[in-house]
């Protein structure tokens, strides 16, 4: 009984197993032990160690959530000299709502991919650690990964793409933007693909993968690009003169205080065209607020040129008109004439 050999009683790496068998000299005892006491141990500490991984990871994923919920442009708050305060636009405000909570969603998500990582990784070595053999589920788990890898490429294409596209705050419900093939307002978004309605009412399903690139009309300002054709024969410097005054008039109406951002910009000729000369007004406004502040600006716009006598331009076409004798007739009246003579 004194004379056992520890290699043969105890494995490699079994402390438990050695300690008592130096202890007791007894084999049984050292087995009983190791089984009670070791693999008790040995998987208590791989449980509190995925834990604390566990713990860390989600504190880092906490943390990016933090930073995506601040989104990668900043709520701009508009203010308006002379005016005491400053507004900020309900819309910048549903925005950042919005960029939060879909942060937290994300944050969520990546929460559960790491718990059910760490998962799968304590879990196998548990399952070592109890002497079951994990090859076959090392091996079945890299065949599962690899037929994955090749026959859901475009998928995992896409939940990157939905992922990066959530992160990086490129569009949200509501958001009226250009993917490409499609333009219209976002109705949904998941990692896979984005559901938008186009200005005739069909609705376009867009897998986050194929997106090249997006046009965002939406976020954080907008502006209204108004373009006001005249004749060649009005005075330009007074033209100009009423296209200020008028967008002037709506940067002080109160009815667009928080909506029209910046005072107002004539930029003066943008072209010459046939029968007309193009003036262009610029405006800043709050996000998707620019279509309803130029058809405005169009309409005072009208109302002041009818007032002012500022005709707008009308088609021309310049008519030559040429009359010419026939030449035969001609001839012919001009022989007659010799013979009477």
């Amino acid at each position: 009984m004194f004379g056992l050999d520890q290699k043969d009683t105890c494995a490699t790496g079994e402390d438990i197993c050695n300690q008592v068998l130096d202890w007791t000299h007894s084999a049984p005892l050292a087995h009983a032990s190791d089984i009670l006491i070791g693999k008790p141990l040995a998987l208590l500490g791989l449980l509190v160690l995925g834990l604390v991984i566990r713990w860390v990871l989600h504190r880092l994923v906490d943390r990016i959530v933090v930073r995506a919920g601040e989104g990668m442009l900043p709520v701009t708050r508009f203010s308006r000299p002379g005016r005491s305060g400053s507004t900020a636009s309900a819309h910048d405000m549903v925005n950042a709502t919005r960029r939060v909570q879909r942060a937290k969603t994300m944050g969520d998500l990546l929460k559960s991919i790491v718990t059910g990582i760490l998962v799968a990784i304590i879990g196998t070595m548990m399952l070592s650690e109890l002497s079951v053999n994990i090859a076959p589920i090392i091996a079945s788990a890299g065949i599962i990964g690899l037929a994955l890898g090749f026959g859901a490429q475009s998928l995992v294409k896409d939940f990157l793409s939905g992922i990066f596209m959530i992160f990086e705050d490129q569009y949200g419900v509501g958001d009226v933007v250009d993917v490409g093939e499609a333009s219209g307002t976002i109705e949904a978004v998941s990692l896979r693909v984005t559901r938008l309605r186009d200005l005739n009412g069909t609705v376009w399903y867009v897998p986050n993968g194929e997106i090249l690139r997006v046009g965002n009309m939406s976020q954080n300002w907008s502006r209204a690009v108004v373009d006001v054709a005249v004749g060649y024969h009005e005075d330009l410097a007074r033209v100009t003169r009423v296209l200020r005054d008028v967008a002037h008039d709506m940067w002080e109406d109160e009815d667009f205080k928080g909506i029209i951002i910046e005072e107002p910009e004539v930029t003066g000729v943008e072209m010459f065209n046939t029968d007309s000369v193009t003036l262009r007004v610029l405006i800043k406004t709050a996000p998707m607020e620019q279509w309803g502040v130029a058809r405005e600006l169009r309409q005072r716009l009208k109302a002041r040129f009818d007032h002012e006598g500022i005709e707008l331009p009308l088609p021309q076409r310049v008519v030559w008109h040429r009359e010419e004798k026939d030449a035969p007739d001609q001839a012919a009246t001009d022989d007659g004439a010799s013979a009477e003579a």
